[in-house]
């Protein structure tokens, strides 16, 4: 089915453009025959031929005439435009089959006078602005410089994105694209087989599956997100860094009535004094108001700009010194540099946590501020009260970034094995439930740390309360509350998952607009 399709696709696609520029060969040479001396050139030396212009050895004219041919299949209705289900049609005609999405995507790419279709003018620019773009890739992946893509290419250039996939997995790709059975794909089966396809470069992979700078639920031990070399020259990944710490502090903040009952209830609850989600928030409001929820709120949107800037910074460090020249890091190599990032970038906000902590904690009048509240604990404890917990929130560094890597990147690897026939789009409801799930099964396992930093936090609020360590402060749980004493406030903390991250995926898609992020 796939050999038709390409066949199919050949004669109407394969001399679109100019031959003798797009595989340096001549149409009466032997061009994918594929032998040894076959003539190559470095698709990024050339240019789109203007069918408006002549070659010494192609007519130009006839180039425009097979343009004006495919527009007139795929203009189904023959008004003179394409829109997205004359696209839908005409392509089922030629065998080619797109999802509506990628259609839409091509379509909104080249409609430069947003009519919601493509005349013949904005058809032409769109197909060679495409294949610039496709030049690229296939230069990228063409890692032997022999004009071929093979197998190994391709796994090796999927393992560079963290995709781990089999010889035959990629065999399958490389058939579905292979016209002449040589398994191998050269210049001119890459370019028919994508020409009307929007993925324009395959880091795109990276794009889609963007995990922490998106989503925010309230922790910032996630392994930093990858950029590509595109977004650092072009300046884009500043602007993602912005909108996900604006998204990240809306999110908070629509939160935070729950992420103090949690603070309560991990320091407060017991056996004897059993703490419910109606119950917290009615006695919040009785001591002081309904203000009195967004406790500590202002803190702990505060600390998401430097802790986010501190770890993209030193995870790029890292990258460097691990040694690595590869656009992007294997898992473990994430997983390491990651991190060591999140503990330099805790370190450097710790005392922020703390502060976040009493102030969640506070009886209306304790402190006028975040500075009366610094003050207080300086005065009173000393400079070492503002690393209480310490020890813990590093230790749940490892288990938070390592499940949430591992299962995140489970979920994506199957779901690009399964379902990604022609796009690595995962849409955004597949997005947002694997960063969810597997956000959670970080926060599950690093939990009861979690619980212990913040009771070690508040030592100093509880008066005459005994001041214990880590390993002292986990017997003592254990022994007065059994094991489930180590997930006191786990269901305001699970509850304010989901809408934390529908809030923050809204905010930072509209932020990105706002701040000129480009969207492949």
């Amino acid at each position: 089915m796939m050999h038709q399709q390409g066949s199919t696709m050949t004669s109407l696609l394969g001399d679109v453009f100019c031959q003798c520029r797009a595989a340096g060969t001549h149409p009466g040479d032997d061009p994918g025959g594929g032998g040894v001396g076959e003539p190559y050139t470095d698709p990024q030396q050339l240019t789109p031929s203007d069918p408006n212009q002549s070659c010494d050895r192609c007519d130009g004219a006839e180039q425009e005439h097979r343009l004006k041919v495919l527009f007139q299949i795929l203009d189904v209705n023959g008004d003179g435009g394409i829109c997205v289900n004359d696209l839908t049609i005409g392509l089922k005609k030629l065998g080619v089959h797109r999802t509506e999405h990628e259609l839409m995507k091509i379509v909104k790419a080249g409609d430069k006078d947003l009519d919601g279709q493509l005349d013949f003018e904005e058809f032409v620019h769109y197909l060679r602005d495409h294949e610039k773009k496709l030049r690229l890739v296939f230069k990228s992946l063409d890692r032997k410089n022999d004009g071929r893509i093979d197998s190994q290419e391709i796994m090796q250039s999927l393992r560079d994105l963290g995709v781990h996939i089999s010889e035959e997995q990629a065999e399958k790709i490389l058939k579905s694209m292979d016209k002449n059975g040589t398994m191998t794909i050269d210049w001119n089966e890459w370019r028919d087989y994508h020409l009307l396809h929007p993925a324009g470069n395959i880091p795109e992979i990276i794009l889609y599956w963007k995990h922490s700078t998106i989503l925010d639920v309230g922790e910032c031990l996630m392994v930093p997100d990858e950029f590509t070399a595109e977004e650092k020259n072009t300046g884009m990944w500043w602007r993602h860094l912005v909108a996900g710490g604006g998204a990240g502090g809306v999110s908070r903040t629509c939160t935070a009535p729950l992420d103090r009952l949690k603070v309560l209830m991990q320091v407060h609850a017991s056996k004897s004094n059993s703490m419910q989600i109606a119950g917290g928030f009615s006695q919040m409001i009785r001591e002081g108001g309904v203000r009195s929820l967004w406790r500590g709120n202002g803190i702990n949107v505060i600390k998401i700009a430097p802790e986010t800037a501190i770890k993209f910074m030193a995870y790029e460090q890292i990258k460097r010194l691990i040694g690595s020249n590869q656009e992007t890091l294997g898992i473990a190599e994430r997983l390491v540099a990651g991190s060591l990032a999140g503990a330099i970038a805790q370190s450097s906000i710790y005392p922020m946590e703390v502060l976040k902590t009493r102030l969640a904690l506070r009886k209306t009048g304790q402190y006028s501020g975040i500075s009366d509240c610094a003050r207080h604990i300086f005065q009173k404890e000393g400079a070492t009260a503002f690393y209480k917990g310490y020890v813990p929130n590093m230790l749940g560094i490892i288990p938070y970034a390592g499940i949430d890597l591992a299962v995140y990147e489970t979920l994506k690897n199957w779901w690009l094995q399964r379902y990604a026939t022609d796009s690595a789009d995962p849409g955004v409801f597949v997005l947002l439930a694997c960063g969810t799930t597997s956000s959670t099964c970080g926060q599950l396992a690093s939990y009861p740390l979690a619980l212990v930093r913040t009771r070690m936090q508040a030592q100093a609020t509880q008066e005459g309360g005994p001041q214990m360590s880590m390993t002292g402060l986990f017997r003592h749980i254990v022994r007065t509350e059994g094991a489930t004493g180590l997930y006191r406030g786990l269901a305001p903390n699970f509850m304010k998952v989901i809408p934390s991250v529908s809030i923050s995926y809204v905010v930072y898609e509209y932020l990105k607009i706002t701040l000129g992020v480009q969207s492949k």
